[in-house]
Parts: C-alpha cells; structure tokens; sequence
C-alpha cells in the first residue's frame, strides 16, 4: 500500500521508529502521525529511557528532540555511539540556530527539522535517513 504523504511503498517491511521527546504532546502527536504513515512507532519521554529499553535493537530509526532533560539528543547519539549502535536520525528541535544545525549537519545518516515542521517533511526525513541505513 502506498502512503498519502510520500507515495512510498512500505507494504514489504514496516520500519520502527523511536521518538524521544520530554513534551507527551509531541510524543502523542507523533505516535499517530507515524502510524498512519504506516511506521511501527514506540516512544521514549527521555533518552535515558530510550537507552534503558529492552526493544532497542529493534528500532531501525530514531527522532530525537536535541532539547530535553536529562540527556539531549545529541548526548543520546553520542550514548548510543559509544555502545556501537549506530542509528539513522532525524533531530527536531524548537530552538534553532546556527551552530546546533551545524553539529547535526555532522552526524552520519541524520536529518534536521525545526519544529513545528509540516507532516510531510518529516516522513520524507525519515524515508531518506532510513535509505541511508
């Protein structure tokens, strides 16, 4: 079945997504944005949450808020660097600015949005860092 927003084919293999982000609306928002769109979707309130999941290595995308408590985003990858895993990223964030879009520009397999961003666009960065995979 092709999707609404993209038109891609995700009939042979569903792909997981983890989204972390500290603001349960986001999360909520997310959870049903990606489903539609045809993902398998589990969220995580914090990167330590993520990091302490059991599911892990099942999750074959992330989208990660670079502001939150505790571990930021980029704190996260780095964490998940260190232990060898090596995930596909699309970092959002509300607080834009010059340098955090350049140290995101650095990460292998990401993509960087600022919220709010519209709908598609994140499916499209999803879709392009999981082809990166």
């Amino acid at each position: 079945m092709r999707d609404r927003w993209t038109g891609s084919d995700h009939s042979s293999r569903s792909y997981a997504v983890g989204v972390i982000d500290d603001d349960a609306s986001i999360l909520r928002a997310l959870r049903r944005l990606l489903g539609a769109a045809g993902f398998d979707v589990t969220t995580f309130a914090s990167g330590e949450e993520l990091v302490a999941s059991q599911n892990l290595d099942l999750i074959d995308c992330l989208v990660v808020d670079i502001q939150m408590a505790g571990l930021s985003g980029f704190e996260l990858h780095e964490r998940l660097a260190e232990t060898g895993r090596s995930l596909p990223i699309v970092f959002i964030t509300a607080h834009d600015d010059a340098a955090t879009r350049e140290r995101a520009q650095q990460v292998p397999k990401s993509q960087y949005l600022r919220k709010p961003f519209d709908e598609g666009v994140l499916i499209q960065a999803i879709n392009t860092v999981l082809s990166k995979a």
